[in-house]
């Protein structure tokens, strides 16, 4: 097993949780399929409420389905 799969297992595991309020940047990545790179693109361009927390950005769940689904 690589690091990798662990942080994997534990973002599919906490993105089938109904009573998020917020993702995080790896859960969008992961959602999208997209690099990670490329998810803070995204909610620096501001198509998601976000809010920095420390270091750590989350995004409003919230806001991100409402995106998803009008894209």
């Amino acid at each position: 097993m690589y690091p990798d799969d662990t942080i994997e297992t534990s973002v599919t595991s906490a993105i089938t949780s109904t009573d998020k309020r917020a993702y995080t940047v790896a859960e969008v990545a992961a959602l999208l399929q997209i690099s990670m790179s490329k998810a803070y693109e995204l909610c620096r361009q501001g198509h998601f409420k976000t809010k920095k927390i420390g270091r750590s950005v989350r995004v409003s769940k919230l806001s991100f389905d409402e995106w998803f689904d009008n894209q």
